[in-house]
């Protein structure tokens, strides 16, 4: 709404009703905060469902978040899950929020959906509906609420009068969907002609005239034919849940296992899309960092050392917790950055080297001995590096700055918090750097923001500063996308954007309001992130979590995507197996993923849609000092279009089976054997299953169909065949629309659905 232009301020309300109250814990008492007051709250007077209190606001207004006050200690009954509704009346209320409180003393504020077919949804009462209290058999107990959002009618009025005439709309497009679904054609019509409301686009309707009305199953099959064509299918596509697919990529049986990278974590990886070529450089392998360079062909499968030592060679010197991008326009790797451990550092080799690798020419370049010299940043780990193609910039964001105090190198995968056994403690207090620029015609370096002082109090405008962190650049939209990390011992969970030709920053999630852990990343350290600028999509993959204490508890990787349009995340995949499966032969095992590991490496070709990992650490406690070397590729799937089609084409040709085993079963034994086994998904069990069982219609009995009908409430009289076949096609058409987008689609309800029987 802030976006919008329009003025948020705390709305004034009062309390309409509730469902109980105990003693002297009166509902009104949550609308003031006193966190020292235990009596301050309101509190139900039993903790069986359904117990709520009922807000009514001052007037009709536009809202966007609600904030929870809470007793200065943690208590038993605070509200461990509740559901939030809203509307204009009472008795009309939508679901606006489904979540929960933390059980501590700290105020949580939730975004309330507020938004109806892209349009703002306007509200008069709020209720709360209490689920669960932290304490099981405790009852509910609320002690402040405040509402943020607009009260401005300019702004209300336009809502009320859009939602009024949706709401009008939606009706009549329920009568006609159940007058159509049972055969009433004409008052179909006419309704539809008196009040000029079109159930649905016009393709749609051509279908239902071809399926249900004539029974024309060709035409049905060519009118699906042209939707896909015209990419119809496409944004329910888009909305399907991706599935991952894992493969393990093996070297060639006669290639020798020293041809190929060995175990690592705290390397880097970058990829040529143009090539279809993965570079990997350095890491730690357990003992030592390591300073090779490979280069991996997807289209060949095979690995080649580019050099055994860069050090030697006039490159970088061993090392982990580096970065490195990588202009494929120019064939060019930049590296900056490394860790020391603290017995290892002195003045001389704690400068901020920084590297490029000539493709072409084979050839390492000192770019400059120490780029804190030249205006950019000192010798840091654990950063972020981003590329703009266009203006050939690199950005370079956070970091831990390397200082003679002992660090904490997790990003390589040590057991301990530091190999000089300080176990994590400091000897001043860390500095992190801020956001810098890199202009590589010109090698020039610029502070584009410092790291602000720190306080836990600043906000992602401020953009403090972290390490483990994920960076992204948005070339369409000419941004940075920068989210989660660590700062000290403060996990992060904020995500925002960095305007790189304005400056800008703007906030997408600001890590204080509460989220459902289950709708998105948990904070955490070392998750790995990729882009794809096409399809407006980020991938993470988490590494550590900070959930846990134990080390080998917090390896629990998971990937998720996040819509860049939509602002919603997704978590399609989830793996908390501390053990990896293990294959002594060269093939792929059917269902194989990678083991939970951190300090891994990901990259992803947004050009053929795969992503590559390759090593880390498994986290195994009894075995520190172990690193994978195991190489992977991911494809996240969704149906295509041609799928799809087959799939609709299944659910025409089984109706039409169905109804030629009542009027020729030999005729449709034929059938079932030559048109629908031709369209059946031999990869889906469900599907096998369905066409094996279908096979039973061709012997049923005239009894058995007489009560299959009366079952799924087909009329029983005079024309029950025709209603039969009419109420079996309307059935397929409601499940073929359902492929088809919303704005051309009929209601997804029923006007079935609202009718419900008054209690005896």
């Amino acid at each position: 709404m802030a976006e919008a232009g329009l003025d948020m301020k705390k709305l004034n309300y009062s309390v309409d009703s509730c469902s109980s109250f105990s003693a002297t814990y009166f509902p009104e008492n949550i609308m003031k905060d006193f966190p020292a007051d235990q009596a301050s709250r309101w509190s139900s007077d039993s903790n069986i469902p359904p117990q709520f209190i009922l807000l009514k606001l001052e007037r009709a207004s536009l809202i966007e978040s609600i904030t929870f006050g809470k007793y200065e200690k943690t208590h038993v009954c605070n509200l461990k899950k509740f559901c939030i509704y809203g509307g204009l009346h009472p008795e009309n209320l939508v679901e606006l929020l489904n979540s929960g409180l933390k059980n501590d003393n700290q105020p949580e504020t939730f975004s309330l959906k507020h938004l109806v077919e892209g349009k703002m949804f306007p509200c008069r009462y709020i209720k709360i509906v209490p689920v669960q209290s932290w304490g099981p058999s405790f009852n509910f107990s609320i002690w402040y609420v405040e509402l943020m959002g607009t009260q401005e009618w300019d702004a209300v009025k336009p809502c009320i009068q859009w939602y009024n005439a949706y709401r009008e709309r939606e009706a009549i497009r329920l009568c006609l969907k159940h007058l159509r679904q049972n055969q009433c054609l004409e008052a179909f019509e006419c309704l539809q002609k008196r009040t000029k409301v079109q159930l649905e686009d016009p393709l749609l309707s051509e279908l239902h005239w071809a399926m249900v009305v004539k029974g024309d199953y060709e035409a049905t099959e060519q009118l699906l034919h042209r939707a896909v064509d015209n990419g119809l299918f496409g944004p329910y596509i888009y909305s399907q849940d991706y599935v991952p697919e894992w493969s393990r990529i093996l070297p060639c049986i006669d290639e020798d296992p020293c041809h190929r990278p060995g175990m690592r974590g705290g390397h880097q990886m970058c990829i040529d899309t143009n090539t279809e070529t993965v570079y990997l450089f350095g890491g730690w392998d357990g003992v030592q960092d390591l300073n090779d360079l490979w280069s991996y062909s997807v289209p060949n499968n095979t690995w080649t050392l580019l050099s055994n030592n860069t050090e030697e060679e006039g490159g970088p010197s061993a090392r982990s917790c580096h970065k490195m991008c990588l202009d494929q326009d120019h064939r060019q790797l930049f590296c900056l950055g490394r860790y020391l451990d603290s017995q290892h550092r002195h003045t001389n080799n704690l400068k901020s080297d920084f590297y490029m690798y000539d493709i072409e020419q084979k050839k390492w370049h000192l770019i400059c001995e120490d780029t804190a010299v030249v205006g950019g940043p000192k010798l840091i780990f654990d950063h972020q590096m981003c590329l703009d193609p266009e203006k050939r910039t690199i950005y370079v964001f956070g970091g831990r700055i390397l200082s003679p105090a002992p660090g904490y190198p997790e990003e390589r995968g040590l057991a301990v918090a530091s190999s000089s056994g300080v176990g994590g403690a400091f000897l001043s207090e860390p500095q992190f750097s801020g956001l810098y620029a890199y202009h590589i015609p010109t090698s020039t370096w610029r502070l584009l923001r410092d790291d602000p002082s720190g306080s836990p109090g600043l906000g992602p405008i401020e953009m403090r500063s972290r390490i483990g962190h994920s960076m992204l650049f948005h070339p369409s939209e000419r941004k940075l996308f920068i989210f989660a990390g660590q700062r000290s011992k403060e996990y992060l969970n904020d995500f925002f954007t960095y305007n790189v030709d304005t400056g800008e920053v703007t906030t997408v999630t600001d890590g204080t309001r509460r989220r459902d852990p289950a709708q998105i990343p948990a904070a955490g350290f070392t998750q790995r992130a990729t882009i794809d600028h096409e399809l407006n999509e980020i991938y993470i993959l988490s590494g550590l979590s900070k959930d846990k204490d134990k080390r080998d508890d917090n390896v629990k990787n998971s990937f998720w995507v996040y819509n860049i349009v939509d602002n919603k995340w997704t978590c399609v995949y989830r793996n908390d197996s501390s053990r990896e499966k293990e294959s002594d032969s060269n093939s792929k095992m059917p269902g194989e993923e990678p083991c939970p590991r951190f300090a891994h490496q990901l990259v992803y070709d947004h050009v053929k849609k795969a992503h590559y990992l390759f090593g880390g650490n498994p986290g195994r406690s009894n075995d520190p000092k172990m690193r994978l070397d195991d190489f992977w590729s991911l494809r996240l799937c969704r149906p295509s279009q041609s799928q799809l089609l087959t799939r609709c084409q299944f659910l025409i040709r089984k109706c039409q089976f169905r109804e030629l085993t009542e009027a020729d079963p030999i005729r449709a034994m034929l059938y079932l054997q030559n048109n629908l086994s031709a369209v059946v998904d031999r990869t889906s069990d469900d599907q096998m299953a369905e066409f094996h069982r279908l096979t039973n219609l061709l012997f049923r009995t005239k009894e058995q169909q007489e009560e299959d009908e009366l079952l799924s409430g087909k009329v029983d009289n005079a024309e029950s065949t025709v209603n039969s076949s009419y109420r079996l096609r309307s059935s397929v058409f409601d499940a073929l629309a359902r492929f088809f987008p919303d704005y051309m689609a009929q209601p997804r309800f029923s006007l079935t659905d609202f009718v419900a029987f008054d209690k005896a």
